[in-house]
């Protein structure tokens, strides 16, 4: 077989080389410990996968007590967890493999039990139209938004000291980036609202603080990456030009752009008569500028082709990694027959897929996992959002 040119070298504007163009989606495993801290569980999980991709990015990991979004989430915002987060990174780091910490806020996407009896924050006073029962947080105040944008950049330095080679900035699936930036989540009239230049004020300020840490801190290339959803369905809400706008504001302030999408061959959810690929729109901007990650149910070897030739760089595989940790390994050996599409769930032990996540991918992920006891037909989520979206129930 000739050799894919996916799996070749490639370097980032920074100097930072990974050895092939794969990249493994940031997947929450839900079994962090009540406190953020990594559990053993989650380094065997990472450690069955590491190795092949030439980028891990890891599940996210809240920057703030009030940024957890679920049970089970990690946490890098405080300095205890910064063994458990040496361990990931040494983890991930196996055969080359490069390790990207993935931080965020959820914002109003939390509730009062998750936060043990506190309300959540947002920009606004405005509760999330997904899920229906969701609860109505409290606006931030000037003073807190200015905490939790040195929070970002703390989190940023805790990355460093434990080895990472970057972070990535979660500005995706309606958290707390995304919401200042949408006229659904932010009404305010202050500075930090109001108009397309003061929604941008708050993410803009959030890559600032990160990028200032770096240049500070890191003695070696590490990388500033950042995550985008590139629409919402409500009115009023973030379209596609809007996003398109936003990377056109960060294209000279970050790394990588890395699309959050439940299908590679999507096109707009809300224009019909724009029939160009999400991907395509997002790759004309990116282009000559910085790398894009596309991503959305990318399985196969041809799959990982469509992507690049539709304009990606990279391309981000999310739950084909979890049902097959040796997907690289199998592909560039040629051994494309034993690769697993399907995941039976006598094999997740085998795995090392947690408990926990075992529950989770059988419960909110039933319909996108491809199970073999699931008779259901499989969405392709080309033209609707995915759970993983930011549409998944609350546990």
């Amino acid at each position: 077989m000739t050799k894919s040119i996916f799996l070749e070298p490639f370097q980032f504007s920074n100097g930072l080389v990974i050895k092939n163009h794969i990249v493994m989606s940031p997947m929450t495993t839900m079994t962090s410990f009540y406190n953020g801290m990594i559990t053993t569980d989650e380094l065997n999980y990472y450690a069955a996968r590491a190795g092949g991709p030439g980028l891990m990015l890891t599940g996210v990991a809240n920057v703030s007590d009030n940024g957890k979004g679920f049970e089970g989430e990690l946490s890098v915002a405080h300095d205890e967890m910064l063994p458990g987060l040496t361990k990931l990174a040494k983890v991930i780091h196996k055969d080359g493999t490069k390790a990207v910490l993935q931080i965020f806020h959820a914002g109003r996407k939390s509730n009062s039990s998750i936060l043990r009896g506190e309300l959540a924050v947002s920009a606004s006073a405005i509760a999330a139209s997904h899920p229906a029962n969701s609860e109505t947080p409290r606006a931030l105040n000037s003073s807190e938004i200015r905490q939790i944008i040195s929070d970002f950049g703390d989190a940023t330095k805790r990355a460093i000291k434990a080895g990472f080679d970057g972070i990535e900035l979660h500005g995706a699936n309606t958290y707390l980036l995304q919401q200042f930036y949408s006229e659904n989540s932010n009404q305010r009239t202050d500075e930090w609202g109001g108009s397309r230049e003061k929604w941008l004020k708050f993410p803009l300020a959030v890559i600032k603080v990160v990028n200032d840490v770096v240049k500070n801190y890191s003695n070696k290339p590490f990388l500033v990456g950042y995550r985008i959803s590139p629409e919402e369905i409500e009115t009023p809400g973030i379209r596609l030009e809007d996003s398109l706008f936003f990377v056109d504001q960060i294209k000279d302030k970050v790394d990588y752009i890395h699309l959050s999408m439940g299908s590679y061959k999507r096109t707009s959810l809300n224009d019909p008569n724009n029939k160009k690929t999400i991907l395509s729109q997002f790759a004309h901007h990116t282009k000559k500028f910085l790398p894009l990650i596309g991503i959305g149910s990318v399985e196969t070897p041809a799959d990982v082709n469509s992507v690049l030739a539709d304009g990606a760089n990279l391309v981000a595989i999310g739950r084909e990694f979890i049902r097959e940790p040796q997907w690289v390994q199998k592909v560039a050996n040629n051994d494309l027959d034993s690769i697993r599409t399907k995941l039976s769930p006598s094999d997740m032990d085998e795995l090392a897929i947690p408990p926990v996540m075992q529950t989770y991918l059988r419960s909110s992920f039933y319909s996108v996992m491809n199970f073999t006891d699931d008779s259901g037909l499989q969405k392709d989520y080309q033209n609707s959002l995915a759970p993983m979206e930011g549409l998944k129930k609350k546990l």
